[in-house]
């Protein structure tokens, strides 16, 4: 099994683990998220191996065909000073490290295949670490929306039902009955306590304002030709205070009658 391949697995794991006992999505998806990112770094990690040995292994096919070159000067030297038997030698060593290069130069490529391979997993592992982030903040906006409207259905349900509507009108009733309590002790606080003189001239201003409105009731009706005009009915009516309006009008429309009196 690959490293993807094991990382998928734990992750698919992990994330079966989380979903059957989840409570809260937006944890569970933050959750899914860290661990995704934890296996992110993980296979970095992996990764970044598997390239130090394709490194390792092109260095070491370079120094093989180094040696190589090396061993063919020397033979060449070799042979420009007359000794074919160390030309000899030295050109077999030279076989020995081109055959060694070329067998690591095979494996460095095959090796760098498979890295290659890592490299365009890790990006798109990468991508789908980014591409599940987004996702989540939809899904956790799209989990809110709902929770919202769940609660604005639980109050409207709980606002229509009687018993709430019933509840208000008692809270009302109460409020009412304490709002007259308060008015009646005012009332016999005012009533039982308060000054007395006060009373007494308050009681005469209401006499007064009645002969005021008494005099300009008159006075409309001489506007309206219903009474005749003259200052005497309106002298008597603001002398007598107490007299009501038709004896006033009787006095005015019989003049003769006041003074057989």
């Amino acid at each position: 099994m690959g490293i993807f391949d094991r990382f998928s697995a734990l992750l698919k794991s992990n994330i079966n683990d989380l979903i059957s006992r989840a409570e809260d999505p937006e944890k569970m998806l933050t959750q899914i998220l860290v661990d995704m990112r934890g296996q992110l770094v993980k296979a970095k990690q992996q990764v970044a191996s598997a390239i130090a040995d394709e490194k390792r292994l092109r260095d070491q096919a370079d120094a093989e065909y180094k040696q190589a070159q090396d061993w063919e000067r020397r033979a060449m030297l070799a042979v420009q000073e007359g000794r074919d038997d160390m030309a000899k030698q030295a050109l077999v060593r030279h076989g020995e490290h081109l055959n060694n290069g070329a067998q690591l130069e095979q494996t460095w490529e095959a090796h760098k295949l498979e890295t290659d391979k890592l490299k365009n997993q890790l990006r798109d592992l990468n991508d789908k670490i980014e591409e599940a982030k987004r996702k989540k903040n939809l899904l956790v906006a799209r989990q809110r929306r709902a929770q919202a409207q769940q609660r604005i259905a639980e109050t409207m349900s709980s606002l229509s039902e009687k018993s709430a509507f019933e509840a208000f009108a008692r809270m009302e009733e109460r409020i009412e009955t304490n709002e007259r309590q308060i008015r009646a002790s005012a009332e016999i606080e005012e009533e039982f306590t308060g000054d007395t003189l006060q009373r007494d001239f308050k009681q005469l201003e209401k006499g007064a304002v009645s002969v005021s409105v008494d005099n300009q009731l008159l006075a409309l009706k001489q506007k309206m030709g219903m009474l005749p005009a003259g200052g005497t009915t309106t002298n008597k009516a603001l002398g007598t205070g107490k007299r009501d309006e038709e004896t006033v009008a009787a006095e005015v429309e019989h003049p003769g009658d006041e003074k057989k009196r």
